[in-house]
């Protein structure tokens, strides 16, 4: 297993976060920008953002909650030498399913499609967690 394959997913993660945040910016700046919001009305991040704006916001508000757990994971998988094809797998299980989920969110934001793929990520991530934890408890000498 090369630190690239593992590292990829990551990198795919970090530009999917920020595609949505540079989006969400322009639709932001453009909504301001044609007087459709007042920038006091959104100052304090209350929200006055028109439905497709939130939509986008929220999409990349969600990229930076659990994803943090990813990362964490990732590189705690690397720095112990714990990875190996199903960290990989998983790795792009979650990946995915964030990008399936960001791609509802932004478009039919359907509660039961987006929370059925959230959970497969949700899954994938935590079986990676069970994964490096038991390889560091049980398989690592010290």
């Amino acid at each position: 297993m090369t630190i690239e394959a593992i590292l990829l997913p990551m990198f795919a993660q970090v530009a999917l976060t920020f595609g949505l945040l540079f989006w969400m910016t322009i639709l932001r700046l453009r909504v301001i920008r044609l007087g459709d919001v007042k920038p006091q009305q959104v100052a304090l991040r209350e929200p006055a953002w028109p439905p497709h704006v939130l939509q986008v916001g929220n999409a990349f508000h969600n990229q930076i909650e659990l994803p943090v757990l990813f990362y964490a994971v990732v590189l705690l998988a690397l720095t112990t030498e714990t990875l190996d094809v199903i960290l990989c797998v998983l790795s792009w299980m979650f990946v995915l399913s964030r990008f399936v989920h960001a791609y509802i969110h932004v478009t039919s934001n359907r509660l039961d499609h987006r929370t059925a793929v959230f959970l497969v990520g949700a899954i994938a991530l935590a079986l990676m967690w069970v994964i490096v934890i038991a390889r560091i408890l049980l398989f690592t000498s010290a």
